[in-house]
């Protein structure tokens, strides 16, 4: 992964937006990371790849939930109960 000071970054936009369609591109600042820049592309497939995630990990506790005996009825009286 390539590494542009926050004065390069500035300096030199036009190649680290070439860089970007290669790979993510670290921005630093005072010795700091402060920013990965990314392509559109390799920015669709984290959103994706993280809603995906999320779709598991509600339908595994979704499905513990029912095997526990929640019901639609039990959850809205407990989201009820919360008011």
């Amino acid at each position: 992964m390539r590494q542009f000071s926050a004065t390069e970054a500035k300096q030199r936009m036009a190649e680290l937006l070439d860089t970007v369609q290669r790979e993510p591109v670290v921005i630093r600042r005072h010795e700091r990371d402060i920013a990965v820049v990314i392509s559109p592309e390799a920015y669709d497939r984290l959103r994706r790849a993280n809603v995906a995630e999320l779709q598991r990990l509600a339908d595994r506790v979704g499905a513990r939930a029912k095997r526990r005996g929640l019901t639609e009825k039990k959850l809205q009286q407990l989201l009820d109960d919360d008011r």
